[in-house]
């Protein structure tokens, strides 16, 4: 049996069980200490060693089994390189495409993170809050999470929206993302569309539907009240699974036909409602595209899958999340720099199968 990782000399040789230390990768590679624990902690400085001589370093650290001292850092620093991530819940597909960028930005810098779901619930937004103060995180990123105040620490938003003291916010450009959505099906000859508004526990929900009655106006739609429905998103304080909104959706679905006011497309809140909805119109015997066209929004994996294909404006979820943990590691830097209010991310149009020229055009 080969030696263990970790039990070797830099020559290759077992060492009888000592850990290797920073200065023996180091010594194995003809580099300073130094850059060894610019490269290996990930410092800002690093920035200034050329890209092939941190690639020996971390192919030497992994050849040799070296792992950075986190502790050791952590004290040495005055530290906890932790930051605190509070969302609704993580079962459903934005948060989750957030939290990957989030993670993989936060692991490339050498941080890690405690993430807390609130449920929407007030009290207990507070109480995590408190909890993520407590184990001494250094900053916070809030998904899709209303806050109404100026929080202790260093904070970014994701969908946040209200502008705070302090807190930058990752937005998505809404306005682009409804004349994208609006204009395609006005480029289909639709003018009777019904709509499908976000929940009152969304960040989104007013700047999304602000930004469509924009875009209906400059395009020469009416919006109909009687076709334009707000999605309920289950009582505050309770988790709502992916599962529950494929059936919010599919029930307000059959509230839209059941008003009997004719409509030729559906533009939905979220990709998720907007497959609930769909098998609400096949039931009723209706065909998509060929006699309503639907549209979701956020891109969610299974928006591909579905039969027709959805539709849907893309969220760039993941990139979101990624330039919201540089925007937080930024703020926690030492470069004095000011932060912005906030930080737009454009959205793109994927157009799939489930939407087509108006009735009776083709």
């Amino acid at each position: 049996m080969s030696p263990a990782r970790g039990n070797r000399t830099p020559g290759g040789e077992p060492n009888s069980g000592r850990p290797v230390r920073l200065k023996d990768v180091a010594a194995h590679l003809g580099l300073s200490p130094t850059t060894v624990s610019l490269v290996m902690n990930r410092s800002p400085a690093a920035r200034g060693i050329p890209p092939g001589t941190q690639d020996r370093v971390r192919a030497a650290a992994e050849e040799l089994g070296y792992r950075p001292n986190f502790i050791a850092r952590s004290l040495r620093r005055q530290r906890t390189f932790a930051v605190g991530v509070l969302l609704p819940e993580i079962s459903e597909g934005y948060a989750a495409g957030v939290l990957g960028g989030i993670e993989d930005q936060l692991l490339q810098e050498g941080y890690f993170y405690l993430v807390a779901g609130h449920h929407s619930k007030p009290d207990l937004f507070d109480d995590y809050l408190q909890l993520l103060t407590e184990r001494s995180v250094e900053g916070l990123i809030l998904v899709n999470t209303p806050i109404e105040q100026a929080l202790a620490l260093p904070a970014v938003a994701v969908a946040g929206h209200r502008e705070i003291e302090g807190v930058t916010n990752v937005v998505i450009d809404h306005e682009m993302a409804a004349r994208l959505a609006l204009g395609h099906l006005a480029t289909l000859g639709h003018r009777r569309i019904a709509f499908f508004k976000g929940h009152a526990h969304s960040a989104d929900t007013e700047s999304r539907w602000q930004a469509i009655v924009a875009a209906s106006a400059d395009l020469g739609l009416e919006i109909d009240p009687r076709l334009t429905l707000q999605l309920s998103g289950g009582p505050a304080g309770e988790q709502f699974s992916p599962e529950e909104g494929y059936r919010e959706g599919h029930i307000f679905g059959q509230k839209l036909l059941a008003v009997g006011v004719p409509f030729t497309a559906l533009f939905a809140f979220n990709d998720i409602s907007a497959i609930g909805a769909m098998r609400a119109i096949v039931e009723n015997g209706l065909r998509i595209p060929d006699d309503v066209s639907v549209i979701g929004f956020d891109d969610i994996l299974s928006a591909a899958f579905q039969n027709p294909s959805l539709t849907t404006v893309r969220q760039p979820l993941h990139e979101m999340g990624r330039r919201a943990a540089a925007e937080l590691l930024r703020k926690l830097s030492a470069s004095g720099e000011d932060s912005p209010a906030a930080i737009t991310i454009e959205p793109t149009m994927v157009v799939r199968n489930s939407t087509g020229p108006l009735p009776g055009d083709g």
